[in-house]
């Protein structure tokens, strides 16, 4: 289903995301949860694409399989660090020639064995360049569908880590939308207040489309940490901090706080008229079904 039909439909989306398993064990139990989470009849999924491109077998495999086996529609992401145009070019052929319907386009990071990178030479510069390119391959008529891809990019409430400048930032951001984004999916954020000011940034900027927000709720002090690593600084508001340092290290209540804290952040931004919520499963499902029953959801299966 394409993104304009699925964000075209009444109420908000609310879409999963998974990252591509390694092994035949992780394997099995992505498919589990993925077994779990479709009765509840996710607007789509996406699939994470890895640093430089090192999962993108791994990626496809697991797109192809999703659309073949559960009526979800897949969104692979797709990253133009360290691709030529021909790769890339390829690489939609790929999806266009499986029917698969929509592309979250990010620039991406070189992957982590190489440090110093060098991007001069690279075929694309910005997430930008890569959704023009999805543009054209739209136009050449490729696609089984006539519109061609969706293309969602990211979005950054609490700012992009590379570009503190945030009048740069919009700047950025109205780039990738000209050039042809039909959605902004945001990185994860923990008080609302950043999504609130950044969508209205983005009015203010002239960006008129969707703008789906990227949840994550809590489920271990150690994943907190990890998380603010990967995420440059991911802010955690201090009555959330507060809760946690309740729990005493209790991994049962930590996981409860946070899946409530989460629950909470969802109440309002339903209430403030979002587009959608994106939950980042990190392949598990049992916060997100809480918060699903929490927020008493349509879609939740009785």
């Amino acid at each position: 289903m394409h993104i304009f039909d699925i964000l075209s439909q009444d109420g908000p989306s609310l879409s999963f995301e998974f990252f591509p398993p390694r092994t035949q064990e992780s394997s099995d139990a992505l498919y589990e949860v993925i077994a779990e989470l479709e009765p509840y009849q996710p607007s789509f999924v996406s699939v994470t694409y890895g640093a430089g491109g090192t999962t993108r077998d791994l990626t496809h495999d697991l797109v192809l399989r999703i659309k073949e086996t559960t009526g979800i529609p897949p969104v692979p992401h797709l990253t133009c660090i360290g691709h030529t145009e021909a790769e890339i070019d390829a690489i939609l052929t790929r999806y266009a020639n499986a029917g698969v319907s929509n592309i979250l386009a990010l620039r991406g990071d070189p992957p982590r064995d190489q440090p110093n990178y060098d991007r001069s030479n690279d075929d694309f510069k910005y997430a930008s360049d890569l959704v023009a390119f999805i543009k054209q391959f739209n136009a050449s008529g490729r696609h089984p569908d006539p519109r061609g891809f969706g293309i969602g990019v990211a979005g950054f409430p609490e700012g992009h880590p590379a570009t503190p400048n945030r009048v740069l930032e919009m700047e950025y951001m109205k780039a990738k939308c000209d050039a042809g984004a039909d959605y902004i999916c945001t990185q994860l954020f923990f008080d609302n207040h950043d999504f609130f000011d950044y969508r209205e940034r983005c009015q203010i900027a002239g960006i008129d489309i969707p703008i789906i927000a990227g949840i994550m709720p809590v489920t271990s002090v150690k994943g907190m940490r990890r998380m603010a690593e990967l995420a440059e600084g991911a802010r955690y508001p201090a009555k959330l901090l507060r809760a946690l340092e309740r729990a005493n290290g209790n991994q049962e209540s930590v996981e409860r706080i946070g899946i409530h804290y989460a629950a909470q952040q969802c109440h309002e931004l339903l209430d403030a008229g979002v587009d959608g919520i994106h939950f980042y499963t990190l392949n598990k499902s049992k916060a997100t079904r809480e918060i699903y029953a929490n927020l008493g959801l349509s879609q939740a299966p009785a």
